[in-house]
């Protein structure tokens, strides 16, 4: 696989290990069948309790059935899951970054305990609710509220864009709490059983479609008082967990591009036109040399967020940089990987198209690209361009 400057030569056991599984899983249990699962637009659920029992779910956490991997480690099986498909990403990065780690980092010790071994291990898949119909990129605008109620919390609203929804156990749901000062942004673990909560799938998408994406409604929804997370409150509760998705997402996007250039090289040295492959074109080799170069690039900055995460240095910002930065490459380099194929790069048989129409939804979600663009301005000038 492309590592022109030879960073995976510096990975130590455990990285090689959490690396080499992932790619293995990948090759002899769903590259096969992929394709089809994204032409039906379904998601292989059979393998959610295999990926917990490879550990596939937020090893970078602590304790709690989880291993501590490092930061490395985890951007590398982010990255062999998208070589497949964005969607097996997704399903994995959802239930790691944006379910486990904010009940890790600000759930009591009942609700870890409650969750935290069950949606490691795969036996209970969760789902996170902050996008609205209204409310995309100004989450803070957000119309879900929750109202105490005789000892408990009274939840209305609704949540759309929402991946694993329909097959979620549980969805951490954020929503002003109108019973507090200021109706501050909090997180409720809500199991989708309880009444008043429907979970509809998204069905024609054309991007994403081997992942099961719905909605979440709340239509007077009672929870306990237990079930808020109360380590935090305001927009720092979810903003902090997509931080920590965003940076999956950016090594993720290199797997998504390493597949479309490993799949290009290969067609390009076997494919004969003109007596011979069309590798030896001077337009190919071009092409071939680009993407490679783009890719590199795009390794060098994840790899540094690894370094800046694992010390505790990794600034918000920084991963808006790399998320902005590589899932453009990846989508610029997709379409290059497809021209290579000619016609045949029209078909399920090859990744580039599938991967081209997936990386159009990790363009736009967990921050479009001009929203990161915009927290890079303000960064660099110490002028907001929004409010």
């Amino acid at each position: 696989m492309l590592d022109y400057v030879g960073l995976e030569a510096d990975l130590d056991e455990e990285e090689r290990l959490i690396r080499d599984t992932a790619r293995r899983f990948v090759e002899e249990e769903v590259r096969d069948d992929i394709g089809q699962h994204w032409i039906d637009g379904t998601f292989p659920t059979e393998l959610i309790s295999e990926m917990g029992d490879l550990g596939f779910y937020a090893p970078n956490l602590e304790g709690y059935g989880s291993p501590n991997v490092s930061e490395t480690a985890y951007g590398l099986l982010m990255q062999e899951l998208e070589a497949c498909d964005s969607g097996l990403r997704s399903m994995a990065s959802v239930q790691g970054a944006l379910v486990m780690y904010p009940i890790h980092a600000f759930g009591s010790e009942e609700q870890k305990e409650r969750w935290l071994p069950d949606l490691g291990a795969g036996e209970a898949v969760g789902c996170f609710g902050l996008t609205e119909p209204e409310h995309g990129s100004n989450p803070s605008a957000m119309e879900t509220h929750a109202v105490k109620d005789d000892g408990e919390y009274v939840l209305n609203g609704s949540k759309t864009w929402i991946t694993n929804s329909p097959i979620a156990d549980v969805a951490v749901v954020w929503a002003k709490d109108r019973s507090a000062d200021g109706s501050p942004v909090r997180g409720f673990l809500v199991e989708t059983d309880r009444d008043g909560v429907t979970t509809n799938k998204i069905d024609e998408k054309l991007s994403l479609r081997a992942s099961i994406t719905g909605e979440i409604s709340l239509q007077d929804v009672r929870v306990p008082e237990d079930a808020v997370l109360p380590g935090v409150e305001g927009m720092k509760g979810p903003l902090s967990c997509l931080t920590q998705a965003r940076y999956g997402i950016a090594w993720g996007a290199i797997g998504a591009a390493r597949d479309c250039f490993e799949t290009a090289r290969e067609y390009a040295t076997d494919r004969e036109q003109f007596g011979g492959p069309i590798a030896q074109f001077q337009l190919q080799q071009q092409k071939l040399a680009e993407m490679a170069t783009q890719i590199t690039t795009a390794q060098l900055l994840a790899y540094r967020l690894a370094e800046l995460k694992e010390r505790g240095d990794l600034r918000p910002q920084h991963v808006s940089m790399a998320k902005r930065n590589n899932v453009r490459m990846a989508r610029e380099q997709a379409p290059v990987a497809r021209e290579m194929l000619g016609g045949n790069g029209i078909v399920a048989d090859h990744s580039p198209m599938r991967h081209m129409a997936n990386l159009e939804t990790v363009y736009t979600y967990e921050g479009t690209h001009d929203i990161h663009t915009l927290i890079l301005g303000e960064d660099l000038t110490g002028i907001p361009a929004f409010q």
